[in-house]
């Protein structure tokens, strides 16, 4: 089976981790590195990691994460944050292109970012998804597992880490090895989720 294959079908959420086991600094690195090609809006690059590792801090966002276990036992917890203002980076994303081609972007960049504050949180949690899914794809292919999560108070994460309104919480993610053999978890047909040419009800 090609190795891409491999890794988004044996992927799955894990929830109880192997507590005390460490993921080793040179293999988050690269995780974090391969999260960070992910594709973007304008290749805004919108997602940041905040990483999570020692006990200490586990145990101030553990009751933020409504008391999930899971991050209390994983080796490493990922709070991916959204940039709402990405706006601000374009300048620096296309200093080298050619001055006519990055004029008429940051153009376009500004225009769209004019909208308002909702047009730029929306931007913001789309594209850091994908960071985070990219994130979770490149830690399965190198044998960490992943879940994520969504069930934590943004608004008192926010505050704990210190985190600047430029920036929203998106979505939490714990990266550990799994203590039990993973179970892969029922999917609908993929005939029920595709629908040819417009929407049709299943």
């Amino acid at each position: 089976m090609n190795e891409a294959i491999k890794v988004m079908s044996e992927r799955a959420s894990v929830r109880n981790y192997e507590k005390g086991r460490q993921l080793p600094d040179e293999t988050l690195q690269q995780i974090l590195e391969l999260a960070g090609k992910a594709p973007s809006a304008w290749n805004l690059q919108h997602w940041r990691f905040i990483v999570i590792k020692t006990e200490e801090q586990k145990e101030k966002i553990f009751p933020i994460a409504y008391n999930q276990q899971q991050v209390l036992d994983a080796s490493a917890v990922i709070l991916v944050i959204g940039d709402a203002e990405a706006d601000k980076s374009a300048a620096e994303v296309f200093a080298g292109v050619p001055a006519e081609a990055r004029d008429t972007l940051l153009s376009n960049i500004y225009g769209a970012y004019k909208r308002g504050r909702d047009f730029g949180e929306r931007e913001a949690l789309k594209n850091a998804s994908l960071g985070a899914m990219q994130l979770m794809l490149a830690a399965k292919a190198l044998g960490v597992d992943s879940c994520p999560m969504s069930g934590f108070d943004h608004e008192r994460i926010t505050g704990v880490l210190d985190i600047p309104d430029r920036f929203i919480p998106v979505m939490m993610i714990t990266l550990g090895y799994a203590a039990a053999p993973i179970e892969q978890h029922g999917r609908f047909a993929i005939e029920t989720l595709v629908m040819k040419e417009k929407f049709e009800e299943k």
